[in-house]
């Protein structure tokens, strides 16, 4: 399990050659709240978006993220229900508790990488806050829901928390 952050700007390399193919630059999430898939920049000068399925995936290094094939990676057709960074961004989104508890904005995810599930939420105050109590972490067993105005969780009084989630990939 690790954050996005981690995972951002990570080289993808295919095993069977070794060669460096691109580098993560965000996920693609479901609006039930699932990381379907990774998107990968890939160029020297032209750079394209691709999607890589996150079933596709080989492994996760802490150096690298490992897929078998070059043909894993599908030439962007549709825009992504969401992702944290580009395009139906969430990043920096209302999270509410179900019962209406304004619990911050949305600053990054914890996912567990093999399954693509996402088993916590980073939330700030902002900058300023973020110094004073450190960055909260929010953890939810059921799945979210994502609107364009605010994402919904269901979080019991011991799912918050200053320190990051326990897990190891």
């Amino acid at each position: 399990m690790r954050t996005f952050s981690l995972l951002k700007g990570q080289p993808v390399f295919e095993t069977k050659t070794g060669t460096k193919i691109g580098e993560i630059t965000d996920l693609c999430i479901t609006g039930n709240g699932t990381v379907k898939g990774l998107l990968v920049k890939k160029g020297v000068f032209f750079k394209q978006t691709f999607f890589l399925d996150i079933q596709k995936v080989a492994s996760f290094g802490w150096d690298g993220v490992m897929i078998e094939d070059i043909m894993h990676l599908e030439k962007l057709k549709t825009i992504p229900e969401y992702t944290l960074t580009h395009q139906h961004s969430l990043d920096g989104i209302m999270m509410l508790s179900k019962s209406g508890d304004s619990l911050g904005l949305l600053k990054d995810v914890y996912f567990q990488e093999e399954l693509g599930t996402i088993v916590g939420y980073e939330i700030t105050d902002g900058f300023f806050s973020d110094i004073k109590e450190g960055k909260q972490v929010i953890e939810s067993e059921k799945p979210p829901a994502i609107g364009k105005d605010a994402i919904i969780v269901d979080v019991n009084e011991n799912s918050l928390t200053n320190e990051p989630l326990k897990g190891g990939s």
